[in-house]
């Protein structure tokens, strides 16, 4: 297949990348904007695979969007773009709005009027996969909001969407429409919505690497509230197996819910950095000095937690790393590439890649 990735220069979409160039046979274009947590350096590995072609086009752009698919003819569509910030979406719930709800729309378009005009054969093989997240459903019970273990209930492909936030509604936002165009127009679609990912090449506005990064550099550990939000981690490149997965043998009009079973307490996670950071890079008083709490999220949902089961069920996919090794392996390559963290937080690679002067 020839698979056109939006957002693959993001955190989850450049493990997509990765993964296909590096592990299959098919190839990729890879449609990017390039807003601030979009990195070319991320690529740089597969960059000058002639599998690979990369363009810089919004995904709101209908025009350019029509450019891309008549020249390079894909056979299928992973929509990975999207702005995905929780705190951004607070403060600023407009960008959000514009790139996950107005710009699906027109990456739908622009992949209806492609997939109409091609052979009926072809028609039929298509697939336009909407990657999306587990936090359109809302939350769950919390431990100590229930009287027993069997209460503790998980989302599943049938759970009702209560999104919390402006990023959340605008993710069930896109999922709608994605959906509402398989049954209105017959597009073949397929949704996966996926828990809180981790791991190497994460822009440092995330948890786990502002942890791990502020612990180095001696500065506080934000907690929200006590820290006692639980979240479903995911190591990506689980993630990226389970996508391809998906976008090459999933069921046109089905829904996969992609978890990692580790489910953790905010607090929890960061100690357990803190942790493995005082046995890799010992300081003289331990980074759990530097926790600090703050002023808890504006509807700040308190769990999720995924029921994967029919990805393993139906696709033979399960999670590989637990979150131990999981969190081990990405601090270790935090360590290890400190100039990237440098260049991603900076934007002086992308602007050299692109041959863009630095303002003044």
């Amino acid at each position: 297949m020839r698979i056109l990735v939006t957002g693959g220069a993001g955190f989850i979409g450049s493990a997509v990348v990765r993964h296909i160039i590096n592990n299959t046979q098919d190839s990729v274009v890879n449609v990017d904007k390039l807003t601030y947590a979009g990195n070319l350096e991320s690529l740089v590995s597969i960059e000058k695979n002639p599998k690979y072609a990369f363009e810089q086009v919004d995904i709101c752009d209908a025009v350019e969007l029509e450019r891309v698919f008549k020249q390079h003819k894909p056979d299928a569509v992973m929509h990975l773009a999207a702005e995905s910030h929780v705190d951004r979406s607070i403060t600023g719930p407009s960008d959000f709005i514009q790139t996950n709800i107005v710009g699906t729309y027109t990456l739908l378009e622009a992949t209806r009027a492609y997939w109409n005009q091609l052979s009926d054969e072809a028609r039929k093989t298509f697939r336009f996969h909407h990657i999306s997240t587990d936090e359109v459903y809302g939350d769950l019970p919390h431990p100590d909001e229930v009287q027993s273990a069997e209460q503790l209930t998980l989302f599943t492909e049938t759970t009702s969407y209560a999104p919390s936030s402006p990023y959340s509604a605008s993710k069930a936002s896109s999922d709608h429409l994605v959906r509402a165009w398989l049954r209105t127009y017959g597009l073949p679609i397929i949704v996966t919505n996926c828990s809180n990912n981790y791991g190497p090449y994460h822009f440092p506005e995330k948890l786990i690497p502002l942890v791990i990064l502020n612990a180095l550099e001696g500065k506080p550990l934000p907690i929200y509230g006590k820290g006692d939000q639980i979240r479903d981690w995911l190591y990506v490149e689980d993630h990226a197996r389970a996508l391809y997965k998906v976008v090459s043998e999933g069921t046109v009009g089905e829904t996969y819910n992609i978890g990692g079973h580790n489910e953790k307490q905010n607090l929890e996670v960061v100690q357990t950095i803190c942790q493995i950071l005082n046995k890799l890079v010992p300081s003289e008083l331990s980074y759990e000095n530097q926790i600090t709490y703050v002023t808890d999220r504006p509807g700040h949902d308190r769990r999720y937690a995924i029921d994967s089961s029919k990805m393993q069920r139906e696709l033979g996919w399960s999670p590989v790393e637990t979150f131990e090794t999981g969190l081990k392996k990405t601090i270790e390559w935090y360590l290890a590439n400190q100039e990237w963290c440098q260049h991603v937080q900076d934007g002086s690679y992308q602007r050299e890649r692109l041959g863009v002067e630095e303002t003044k």
